[in-house]
């Protein structure tokens, strides 16, 4: 039986100097942040996120824009190694998508799951072994900090202001303490940092 603090909850996300995770044109508004999580240094971090976890926990957005995608780079032999790495490791791997509204997986390895994350990273915690990882999925991340669930925090932090957008570290979380285990800066400024959270 494995023990249930033994499984680190682990969420990856890209962020702008003041902490949006998308621009002011909405969830899609991407642009200031394309030039940076393709970097070097933002690939290298991926790299990082995935090797030691077991599960991918998933939105249902999330999982439907990834099939569109990561699929594809697995089998491109003239993708990026560290791309083709986390593209087959989330192909092959466990994925649990939290969703209301879906009826069946849109993915292989993977399973539908109707209640709220914390529950649902709970049970994960005790039923498994290897990271849970949370990549990109801010609707899961947010209640998971709130729930103080979140082991490690994997972000790339972009040197731009974009003036408008949600924010991962909203009012109202839990006060928490973390510390850095690694850190590393590209030659466009962007910083990936792992954050681990002492308890």
């Amino acid at each position: 039986m494995t023990d249930s603090t033994s499984r680190r909850v682990t969420a990856n996300l890209s962020l702008s100097l003041d902490g949006r995770y998308h621009g002011p044109g909405g969830p899609g508004d991407f642009g200031r942040f394309i030039p940076y999580v393709t970097s070097d240094v933002a690939r290298n971090h991926m790299t990082r996120m995935w090797e030691s976890a077991t599960t991918a926990l998933l939105s249902r957005g999330n999982a439907e824009g990834f099939l569109s995608y990561w699929p594809s780079v697995a089998e491109d032999e003239n993708a990026d190694p560290r791309d083709r790495g986390y593209a087959r490791w989330l192909v092959g791997t466990e994925k649990v998508v939290l969703s209301t509204t879906l009826t069946e997986a849109p993915w292989d390895h993977a399973r539908v799951v109707n209640a709220p994350a914390a529950d649902v990273v709970t049970e994960l915690k005790a039923t498994g072994k290897g990271d849970i990882l949370v990549n990109s999925c801010p609707s899961i991340i947010k209640p998971l900090l709130a729930a103080d669930l979140i082991d490690r925090l994997h972000l790339v932090i972009t040197p731009e202001i974009v003036g408008g957008g949600q924010r991962l570290f909203e009012d109202g979380l839990p006060g928490s303490t973390w510390t850095v285990t690694h850190q590393e800066t590209g030659e466009l400024g962007e910083t990936a940092v792992v954050y681990d959270r002492v308890r």
